[in-house]
């Protein structure tokens, strides 16, 4: 073990814990507003270089890849937190073992989505669009989902490795690799796009493209003798309870994933179906004439729905990195029973999270044209223009209690770090599944798009209120276990 990663380990357990969270979140924010940046990146460009019918395909792609998303994630961050708490109990050949099967199930649920995916991509398309979609819009979603999917094992191996990365002590690593895949999808998509003119499937190539160099890079890392957790040869056999150890953790952020996938898949139905039809839609059923003839209103309110989603993806990806710089430090000192530094990495987090929905909240309340305006030219048609007014509706009303939204990421990231698995899945699922869901089904079809833009609002202060109770039962336990773990060593000093 070099030095230098011992002691980026040790000091988790002894550096001061605002330094330490800044040292560890600031990385991962960076890495994992990239990740959602390539999504804005895509949609960016391809809304001034193919136009808004393809933001209207793309949004139909969004449950598809929540849904892929959800496996990686669940092998990814399931690993990591297993890894940490192993490299606060001093078990390095125990995290190595962790890091070898978690790079097996990379591959193995990478070639099986990928393989199902491909096969049907049609049937599944039709089905996340609820079957309302125009041909124009599933035309665009096949040709991105074809390339995206070829693409899946790259995808899959390079986010899980990056989880890890940050778990074992190397957070600016795991940061400057993720700004490297950033930076070539900037390069690679107008490249494609304006250049060669591949349209979508152009931006889905610079996304794999850009991928795939990023992972040889963390191959050279793992592979180098010079790094403190690397492969080894034994690790990469599958051990039952390694296995089942990663997918009870990732099975927080697994089904987070999945959710939003099936909350994704109704809310494009719902619009598709319902939007237009409320007496408060920017856009009615009797002005469709004016869209022209490739897109009907209900796609419009989709596409406006997928920029909507991306904006705010952005900003929960940025609490995100917080929740991350959070991971090393909880797990690290949960599994070295340094439970009063546990709770005040909780306090540091939720503090951070909640100033940057908050940031989010003003903007999209204030600025909402000029955010909408990133993403279509209202100025190149009467479809692109609707949207625009969409996405500014839209993100007013969403947006009403999302200064709380931070409070609630951190407390379900909080239970997955200490291994309460139970209590993060559930967390992960209220929002979403408990609260979102069956609000959409009522609200929608009596108010049309303004329902399903309320029901956000409405579920966001449900969920925040579940968590906050919870949380507060598990740091009275903290507590209790911090005075129980002082009295043991005063009683074994005397």
């Amino acid at each position: 073990m070099s030095s230098q990663t011992q002691n980026n380990t040790i000091s988790l357990g002894t550096d001061p814990i605002g330094k330490l969270l800044m040292r560890y979140a600031i990385p991962a924010i960076i890495a994992m507003a990239s990740s959602s940046l390539y999504h804005i990146i895509d949609s960016i460009f391809i809304g001034h270089g193919v136009g808004g019918a393809a933001i209207s395909g793309m949004a139909v792609t969004l449950p598809i890849m929540n849904i892929a998303s959800a496996f990686g994630a669940m092998v990814g961050v399931g690993a990591a937190a297993r890894i940490s708490i192993r490299l606060g109990e001093g078990n390095k050949r125990a995290a190595e073992r962790i890091l070898g099967n978690a790079v097996m199930l990379n591959l193995i649920l990478g070639v099986s989505i990928m393989l199902i995916f491909l096969l049907f991509m049609d049937p599944i398309l039709i089905f996340f669009s609820g079957g309302d979609a125009s041909a124009e819009t599933l035309r665009y979603a096949r040709e991105f989902m074809q390339v995206i999917m070829f693409g899946n094992i790259i995808t899959h191996l390079y986010l899980g490795l990056n989880e890890q990365l940050r778990a074992s002590g190397y957070p600016r690593k795991a940061m400057y690799i993720m700004l490297l895949a950033m930076l070539l999808c900037t390069i690679l998509n107008p490249l494609f796009i304006f250049v060669f003119k591949w349209g979508v499937a152009g931006s889905a190539l610079a996304t794999v493209t850009a991928q795939f160099i990023a992972l040889i890079v963390q191959i050279k890392h793992y592979t180098s003798p010079n790094n403190f957790l690397r492969f080894k040869r034994h690790s990469f056999r599958l051990k039952r309870s390694i296995v089942g150890a990663i997918i009870s953790i990732g099975m927080a952020p697994f089904l987070l994933n999945l959710c939003a996938s099936l909350v994704t898949r109704f809310m494009n139905t719902a619009l598709l179906k319902y939007g237009g039809s409320g007496a408060d839609d920017v856009i009615t059923t009797e002005s469709l004439a004016t869209l022209g003839e490739e897109v009907s209103t209900g796609d419009v309110y989709v596409g406006a729905y997928g920029i909507m989603n991306r904006v705010l993806l952005l900003f929960i990806m940025v609490a995100q990195g917080f929740n991350q710089g959070m991971q090393p430090i909880v797990g690290y000192n949960y599994g070295a029973k340094q439970y009063g530094r546990v709770l005040k990495t909780l306090k540091y987090t939720i503090y951070c999270a909640t100033v940057v929905t908050t940031i989010a909240f003003l903007i999209g309340f204030f600025f909402p044209h000029e955010v909408a305006a990133l993403f279509v030219d209202s100025s190149s048609g009467a479809t692109d223009q609707a949207m625009v007014e969409v996405v500014a509706q839209g993100l007013g009303i969403t947006l009403l209690l999302f200064p709380f939204v931070g409070f609630q990421v951190v407390a379900g990231g909080f239970f997955q770090y200490i291994g309460r698995a139970p209590m993060a899945m559930f967390l992960s699922t209220t929002r979403q599944l408990l609260f979102l869901l069956p609000l959409l089904l009522i609200l929608t079809p009596k108010y049309g798009a303004m329902g399903a833009w309320m029901a956000m609002p409405i579920a966001d202060a449900a969920a925040v209120f579940v968590a906050g109770i919870l949380l507060m039962i598990q740091i009275r336990k903290l507590r209790r276990m911090e005075r129980d773990t002082l009295f043991g060593r005063y009683s074994s000093q005397r």
